[in-house]
């Protein structure tokens, strides 16, 4: 089973408070620093993923409340598993003008690839969530819960299930890795450029089930085309709306109260280059701040079933030296280092 590094810290506020600390900032002293040209917002991942969805929802709030004057330009470099945008900020060392969403693939690329890259290569700026992982099936498929489904999947012998996931040697696989380990089975892992695809696979039965995060499957679950059967958590989602005609996210059991004791959560952050200076690091903190507390931000917190733990400064800084060492110790379980990274 795996262990997760992550605390459930989740943090509401109402519509009004999000409108007073917005109208606050409008009237606040200008900072020190702020961006003269536009911003790229590199991905390092695909087009439809999760990390693709929240960047470009980010870009939308920023716009529609003029919280930066320069535009925000999103490019997708999801190349080596991520690793050509990593490489891309990486090399763009003291160039406040570019800033980077990041997965867990923030630990998992270079560990798995051996390039030649490390989150310290790179400023933090905030954490902004921790996504969940849900095993799906489609919904055109006889199992009903998760444990059916493994009892299906061991029933048939080894590598005779597809599992699909974003990546090879990333999250995705991980879980996939983690899963077998703790019920005794053996999946076909198929990896694919971003979570959009791999749900589009799993929809037209080219796949038996994935470990999508919420985000990247919701309106497939919510147009009946797939099942959600437990979600790699040690507690339920908290959000009780209905999503679907019968089930919203609290009504998906956990893995473990399914017989599936496997548990991992991601991170979804921001980065810049190394090297910026304290007020450059400062303007962006602060744009990430008003972001999180608009009502468009927390709408998407819910609707995505995210636990919306935003962090900065050296509580983040500890969290990510914390999570590299856990992703190490669960990648080399798995047998996914590169020998370079040893």
């Amino acid at each position: 089973m795996i262990e997760s590094i992550f605390t459930r810290a989740r943090t509401r506020g109402t519509q009004a408070l999000a409108a007073a600390l917005l109208a606050l900032a409008g009237t606040t002293p200008a900072l020190a620093w702020e961006p003269t040209k536009p911003v790229e917002f590199v991905i390092p991942a695909g087009t439809g993923g999760g990390a693709d969805q929240m960047a470009r929802l980010l870009q939308g709030i920023i716009i529609k409340y003029k919280l930066m004057k320069e535009p925000l330009i999103v490019v997708n470099k999801s190349g080596g598993a991520g690793a050509e945008g990593f490489l891309a900020v990486k090399e763009a060392k003291g160039d406040p003008h570019k800033i980077i969403i990041s997965l867990s693939n923030l630990f998992t690329t270079p560990m798995a690839t051996g390039v030649p890259f490390n989150y310290k290569d790179m400023t933090p700026v905030a954490m902004l969530a921790l996504d969940q992982f849900v095993l799906w099936t489609n919904a055109e498929q006889p199992y009903k819960s998760a444990g059916e489904y493994i009892a299906a999947v061991k029933a048939a012998g080894p590598s005779k299930f597809k599992m699909a996931g974003t990546g090879s040697k990333q999250e995705d696989q991980i879980i996939t890795v983690a899963l077998e380990k703790a019920t005794g089975t053996k999946f076909i892992y198929v990896p694919f450029k971003g979570g959009g695809e791999v749900a589009v696979q799993l929809v037209g039965g080219h796949v038996n089930s994935t470990v999508n995060n919420p985000i990247e499957a919701v309106a497939q679950w919510r147009a009946g085309k797939l099942r959600a059967l437990c979600v790699f958590d040690d507690e339920r989602m908290p959000f009780k709306t209905k999503v679907t005609d019968t089930q919203s996210w609290n009504d998906i059991p956990t893995c473990k109260e399914a017989g599936v004791p496997t548990k991992y959560t991601m991170l979804r952050g921001i980065f810049m280059p190394a090297g910026v200076t304290p007020d450059q690091l400062a303007f962006y903190v602060n744009l990430l701040t008003k972001v999180a507390e608009t009502p468009d931000w927390k709408e998407y917190m819910e609707k995505g079933a995210f636990n919306p733990t935003f962090m900065t400064g050296d509580a983040f800084s500890k969290w990510l030296a914390s999570a590299e060492v856990t992703h190490r110790t669960l990648m080399t379980e798995a047998g996914f280092l590169a020998a370079s990274a040893k």
